[in-house]
């Protein structure tokens, strides 16, 4: 499980969002939305690590893995495509590599079989001896086609590049998995497939996409970030947008029934304050006056198109006289 606890994220006086606390759990798929810069993807840093928070902290259980979809398409040029897969468990493609360098000695010793017992017991651990079979797999289903899996990285064309990092992200079960965009330069098959990989998939997905439909499809939970705030909601991109706006409205109603008291209120006390039989009465309108509290409704990070049209003049009750 990963959880967030009071993390704060501040760039000199602006604050992104502040004390937040998330537990992310496993077998559900986290859904980030938000405005352009309300800190969606900086969010995401901060859980993979990449980037400090200034308050707070991250944790995850001991053993468990994290997986990120790298946004870097050429980090990987002299490496092959089936090993770049591979790199998705860090672990396990180290010990692939000691293993090689290890019985590729011409003098091997005593220490080194002892050396590569423990890698073999670890890498067996690991699922190692179906390594490659599973990287071509997921190759294979985004659409890379097997002559590509030995070619070096800097051979294959900028689209498949993409399939490629998003098949590391996804090798070798990570325990979290956390996806940038990861429907950008896909195409419809592809992005069918990967809807339905995360539906089965049984761990914590955490995902930033502005592809609403894809939201909807994967999503169990949608974490809004905006208001300096990020709030779970249960549920897809449709139920989160129909709960909020039920929520605003609501408060907007309160805000407006307030507004009427106070108006109501106001008006006996001015009318009646210097009225002596009226006195008590106008007294107790102005204790119950300073109980009352506007909700506070906090303007939201989003703009929503529209289209708005406006007429130079009014136009006529009557534009055609018949005679």
């Amino acid at each position: 499980m990963l959880v967030s606890t009071n993390v704060t994220v501040r760039f000199g006086k602006r604050v992104l969002f502040e004390d937040v606390n998330i537990r992310f759990g496993k077998g559900n798929c986290y859904g980030i939305i938000g405005a352009n810069g309300a800190g969606k993807s900086t969010f995401l840093k901060v859980l993979s690590g990449e980037i400090e928070p200034s308050k707070g902290d991250v944790s995850m259980d001991s053993g468990e893995r994290l997986s990120v979809l790298k946004q870097d398409h050429f980090a990987y040029e002299e490496y092959s495509v089936i090993d770049t897969v591979i790199m998705g468990n860090q672990e396990l493609y180290s010990i692939m590599k000691e293993k090689d360098s290890i019985y590729a000695k011409p003098d091997f010793s005593e220490e080194d079989g002892m050396q590569a017992a423990k890698l073999e017991e670890r890498f067996a651990e690991l699922d190692g001896w179906n390594a490659e079979a599973d990287a071509s797999m997921l190759l294979n289903n985004l659409g890379i086609g097997t002559e590509l899996h030995y070619k070096l990285m800097k051979e294959i064309e900028a689209k498949e590049k993409v399939k490629v990092l998003l098949a590391q992200a996804l090798f070798g079960n990570p325990d979290v998995l956390l996806l940038d965009e990861p429907t950008n330069d896909l195409d419809i098959k592809t992005i069918d497939w990967l809807q339905e990989f995360l539906i089965e998939f049984e761990n914590t997905v955490i995902v930033v996409s502005h592809d609403r439909y894809f939201l909807n499809k994967v999503c169990t939970h949608i974490a809004d970030v905006d208001f300096g705030k990020i709030k779970v909601y249960p549920g897809n991109y449709d139920f989160w947008y129909e709960s909020s706006q039920l929520a605003l409205k609501q408060a907007k109603d309160s805000n407006k029934k307030k507004e009427e008291k106070i108006k109501e209120l106001q008006e006996f006390i001015a009318r009646f304050s210097a009225n002596a039989s009226k006195s008590k009465q106008a007294t107790s309108r102005k204790k119950s006056l300073e109980k009352i509290e506007l909700d506070e409704i906090k303007p939201s990070n989003r703009k929503y198109p529209y289209i708005d049209f406006k007429p130079d003049r009014e136009p006529r009750k009557r534009y055609f006289n018949f005679k």
